[in-house]
């Protein structure tokens, strides 16, 4: 494994865990060189998900890019990392459970606007005025007023 601080293919594993998914093992590293510990994450590689986008075209699922999206709607919110991991990582599963490996995009964010309503108001609310595509502040205020109800 490469230390993403210096660069070295020399590290050492320090500690192993399973983590609370069970599906990935966690693991601290140090470096050889540097000494510097980072973390990493061993996750078995499944079937390719295909998101089918609005416009209709298909793209494959990137973890990353849903977990990006989700770090944009959580800042300045009190919302942690492991949280918006946590949240990633119940979709994907949730995903992988379903019978097709093609879901479309707007599944996607429902599943994680519903996750993030529970833990965040405002988070929420920046997640859906992206997924739901708000045009103007009339279509916050309706989502702020479906909130409070």
């Amino acid at each position: 494994m490469k230390c993403p601080y210096c660069g070295n293919n020399e590290t050492e594993v320090v500690e192993t865990r399973a983590s609370e998914d069970v599906d990935t093992i966690r693991r601290r590293r140090e470096c050889l060189k540097c000494k510097k510990r980072f973390t990493t994450y061993e996750r078995i590689e499944n079937v390719n998900l295909v998101v089918i986008k609005k416009d209709g075209k298909r793209e494959q699922f990137d973890r990353d890019k849903l977990k990006n999206g989700i770090i944009r709607s959580c800042q300045k919110t009190k919302v942690s990392m492991e949280a918006i991991e946590k949240i990633v990582t119940e979709v994907e599963r949730e995903l992988r459970g379903a019978d097709s490996v093609e879901v479309e995009s707007k599944k996607i964010g429902q599943m994680v606007a519903m996750k993030l309503k529970k833990i965040d108001k405002v988070a929420y609310i920046r997640f859906s005025s992206v997924f739901k595509r708000f045009v103007d502040v009339e279509d916050f205020e309706k989502e702020v007023r479906r909130l409070i109800k």
